[in-house]
């Protein structure tokens, strides 16, 4: 029988910074292989609920699963004992900001993690870079240093390196918020193919409401670390019912 878990579970999840509660209570359950589009303003909590998933932030309340393992607390997430994958491993982030390393070449930035983490052969990893170079475009600049790189080519290095240590989940930050606008568009068709071709699910926190009616099965609107309108595309961004969702989407509209 096919596993019918979900593949990302919160149950109750509260997160506080300092006095300031930020995720409240939140219940979240995503399928495996689904796409979704997290929106919502600013400071709604968004980038936190994928900190959390990633196993990058600790939490006051609550449960998160990944593949039905736990996501442990940090900083044990990153030293785990005996041979078991840690879930914070089958989980790939990109964030806003590139975080590449500057002294090595876009090959080494990719093969890096699946060579110290995963402790693959170097001939795998360097396959891997290979294949998901070629994805996002970027294999004729494998001997390039970051500081040779546009913007949206090195968020698409980023990406590669994330598909590269063959995450089930894969999560995106606002990843083209911090490109010139001619650069946009080149990242979000590499996420636009990664959502059709690949069988991972997808979790995106994105501004680019097109683009999210385009990629997700489905769109959760987030406002005061609170889920408060969650549906289809269509439900949610064309024909919202919820009156702070309409507010929302008048307002990005018009900007």
């Amino acid at each position: 029988m096919p596993d019918t878990r979900p593949q990302i579970r919160l149950t109750q999840v509260v997160k506080d910074f300092g006095t300031t509660r930020v995720i409240d209570h939140l219940d979240l359950s995503i399928p495996q292989g689904q796409k979704v589009a997290l929106i919502g303003p600013s400071g709604s909590g968004k980038s936190t609920v994928l900190r959390l998933i990633k196993g990058l932030e600790s939490y006051q309340h609550g449960q998160i699963e990944v593949a039905g393992a736990p996501v442990p607390e940090p900083p044990r997430g990153w030293r785990w004992p005996g041979p078991r994958q840690p879930t914070v491993h089958r989980v790939g982030m990109v964030f806003q900001q590139f975080n590449l390393f500057p002294h090595l070449t876009v090959l080494e930035n990719v093969i890096e993690a699946p060579l110290q983490v995963l402790r693959l052969s170097r001939d795998e990893t360097v396959e891997r870079a290979h294949a998901y170079l070629t994805m996002v475009g970027m294999a004729h600049k494998i001997d390039a240093y970051p500081a040779t790189l546009s913007g949206g080519q090195q968020q698409r290095v980023a990406i590669a390196r994330a598909l590269a240590m063959r995450p089930q989940v894969m999560l995106f930050d606002e990843v083209t918020s911090a490109l010139d606008p001619e650069r946009v568009g080149e990242v979000l068709a590499v996420i636009r193919r990664i959502a059709h071709e690949q069988q991972m699910t997808l979790l995106l926190v994105t501004h680019e409401m097109k683009f999210a009616r385009e990629v997700a099965d489905r769109v959760l609107f987030m406002e005061h670390g609170r889920i408060v309108a969650d549906g289809s595309p269509e439900r949610v961004l064309v024909n919202p019912e919820n009156e702070r969702t309409r507010r929302f989407l008048n307002l990005v509209a018009h900007h």
